[in-house]
């Protein structure tokens, strides 16, 4: 396998963060992952100087900071803080004006309903590499 893919998974579901970790760590794509439970926490990393994460799976109802509130302070960063990252949403909303909203983010790389499958999360890859 080549370089590990850093992927940064945002939601506030311990049990999906579980879920997906799994899924990810078994589709046999080098995903390194990092888990965040707190939209903010996940942001206050970008902002820091840690390693450069190459993907983003970011859920939309959250508590605090929803993923649309991630996606407009995502999209106010410094280049340099967003380094590239593709985001990939990762909702259990199939309502198409959750697709159609998140398509309209140009950071937006995907959209994907959970739960995660093994054949997504073998596409997520190429997500983060386009």
């Amino acid at each position: 396998m080549s370089v590990a893919c850093r992927v940064m998974l945002v939601d506030d579901s311990e049990a999906d963060l579980l879920f997906t970790r799994i899924v990810l760590e078994r589709a046999g794509q080098g995903f390194d992952v990092l888990s965040f439970e707190e939209a903010r926490a996940a942001l206050d990393y970008l902002r820091s100087d840690a390693p450069r994460v190459e993907l983003i799976l970011l859920d939309i109802n959250m508590p605090g900071m929803n993923g649309f509130e991630f996606l407009d302070a995502y999209e106010a960063l410094p280049a340099v803080q967003r380094n590239g990252s593709a985001i990939v949403m990762l909702s259990s909303s199939a309502d198409p004006s959750d697709r159609e909203r998140a398509a309209a983010y140009r950071c937006v790389a995907g959209y994907v309903t959970k739960p995660l499958d093994p054949a997504a999360a073998a596409r997520l890859r190429q997500q983060a590499s386009a």
